[in-house]
């Protein structure tokens, strides 16, 4: 799977010249199983061509397909070099480059501009490859400052992995504002060599507000669609949740929207008191199991979809739901509390020395 994922990020990449993406095309075609003839009359190459390079991928790897380069004997980047284009990479572009991040053929001119240095923008291609460096992606984090992360965490974790005998535990959140779109024109499907299309442009026919609780034991999935999300919503859907449970201690994870706390929750939980809320860290719903299932509902069922009605969407999460039950399975948590707090620490303390250097 990783040579699968390695072959797809190649031929993928703008940064990557063409002759070296036909023949990792070669290569992740014939690992689908389409025949050479195929392969080759759709890159326009021959027979033998397809041949050579599925031969080299298999004797080197990724390095095989870089081929062999006409001429002498190439002249040695300095491994000095070498080091500041990785130093540079790793680094926000200085103040006054205009840049929120770099591109192969950027930090190429700026090393020609600026430090007098010439390297081709293939040169640094192969070095983000080689150190898996990937300035073009971004990605999002969050470290909480909750002064109780300790105890919360120990608290939920506890829930996953060893709750009280006879309980239930609920995890429950909303997830909100999912937008109907509807592509302006027919979506074509999946051929070969070619993704599925849609248009890039859309109309909105209005939002929903999803509720659910995820049963941890089960893995099965109550959910409820409504035009708004206030602490009533909340408290009605809450009430329809624990009903199936009469008379068992229920365990309800939540994170800490003011919803969750209104005065009229507060007052049911006290005639209900055999419910029982346990809070996530502020800033670390990570941690509530049913924030995994919206991330899966996300990209099996919404991400993709065309929906030409509000009706329309909450119908295609009714089925889904739906379907996800009749063979529902719950997640297995692994990760000790001691474990999670220990790579928390260490997250902080990297980040820490991250935002120093790159102030440097």
């Amino acid at each position: 799977m990783k040579q699968v994922a390695e072959l797809r990020e190649l031929v993928s990449s703008w940064d990557v010249p063409a002759d070296i993406a036909t023949r990792g095309r070669i290569v992740l075609w014939s690992g689908e199983g389409h025949r050479r003839k195929d392969i080759a009359e759709l890159l326009g190459i021959s027979l033998p061509t397809v041949d050579r390079w599925k031969r080299r991928y298999a004797e080197q790897g990724l390095a095989g397909l870089e081929g062999d380069r006409p001429g002498g004997a190439r002249e040695q980047v300095p491994a000095r070099v070498r080091a500041r284009v990785i130093a540079l990479t790793r680094m926000t572009p200085p103040d006054g480059t205009g840049l929120s991040h770099w591109s192969t053929r950027e930090l190429a001119k700026y090393l020609k501009r600026v430090e007098h240095t010439t390297v081709s923008w293939h040169y640094i291609a192969r070095i983000w490859r080689e150190e898996n460096l990937k300035p073009h992606r971004s990605s999002t984090f969050k470290i909480s400052k909750d002064p109780a992360f300790a105890e919360k965490v120990a608290d939920v974790i506890g829930l996953y992995l060893a709750p009280p005998g006879g309980a239930v535990v609920l995890s429950i959140d909303e997830k909100t504002q999912i937008q109907a779109l509807d592509r302006t024109q027919p979506v074509l499907p999946v051929t070969f060599a070619a993704s599925e299309k849609r248009t890039a442009d859309y109309v909105r026919h209005g939002t929903t507000n999803l509720f659910a609780a995820l049963n941890v034991t089960t893995g099965e999935v109550l959910g409820e669609c409504k035009p708004t999300r206030d602490g009533k919503d909340f408290l009605a859907f809450l009430k329809k949740a624990v009903r199936p449970h009469a008379g068992k201690e229920i365990h309800v994870v939540l994170d800490n929207l003011s919803t969750h706390t209104t005065p009229e929750v507060k007052e049911w939980l006290v005639k209900n008191p055999q419910v029982h809320f346990h809070f996530t860290p502020i800033g670390s719903s990570w941690l509530n199991q049913i924030e995994i299932w919206f991330g899966i509902l996300t990209r099996q069922a919404i991400r993709r979809g065309t929906f030409s009605t509000v009706h329309v969407l909450i119908k295609q999460i009714r089925d889904y739901i739906n379907s996800w039950n009749e063979t529902a399975k719950p997640f297995t948590w692994t990760a000790t509390a001691g474990e999670v707090l220990a790579k928390v620490r260490l997250v902080a303390t990297n980040v820490k020395k991250l935002v120093k250097n790159n102030s440097k």
